[in-house]
């Protein structure tokens, strides 16, 4: 279903696929957006036991398309380096796709909201976060996507070093 990585020496392991999401704290999620083009949109994530969550406005072109076709892509750039005397690019990053949906369930989006939390606000304290949470949980969407196929990739020159 999924096509087989052409250079498969520059493979990350799962490992080190799972440390550049947690090291990470965005990338770009495509869906089949309007009219047949594709929609790309930049989003801050939390990723764990292959499971991205995402958090967003209650209406809008994401969430149209995620409607319409739930099989999305994601991608999180961890590294870019040009090397312009070798004409080449140093970079690593990870692809991931799978379905996408709705968390309507209360408890599931108060989970995953804590998880958004302790990546993004982990030094604030735990009374503070779950105020947060309890004015946010009715403002706004959480969506998951379930991964079915990823990898993780970096330059030859990476590989080699």
């Amino acid at each position: 279903m999924f096509r087989d990585m052409r250079r498969i020496k520059q493979l990350l392991s799962k490992q080190d696929t799972e440390a550049v999401l947690a090291r990470r704290t965005s990338g770009v999620l495509a869906v089949s957006g309007d009219d047949g083009y594709p929609y790309a949109v930049p989003l801050s994530y939390v990723y764990e036991n292959g499971k991205f969550f995402f958090h967003c406005a209650l209406t809008g072109h994401k969430l149209d398309a995620v409607a319409h076709n739930s099989k999305v892509s994601f991608c999180v750039i961890d590294k870019d380096t040009i090397v312009p005397e070798k004409f080449t690019t140093h970079f690593r990053s990870v692809i991931a796709f799978g379905t996408m949906r709705v968390v309507t369930d209360e408890n599931e989006k108060r989970a995953a909201l804590e998880k958004i939390a302790d990546k993004y606000s982990p030094d604030e304290s735990n009374e503070s976060r779950e105020k947060e949470i309890s004015g946010a949980l009715n403002r706004v969407c959480i969506l998951e996507l379930a991964v079915e196929h990823m990898t993780g990739k970096e330059a030859i020159e990476l590989v080699n070093a």
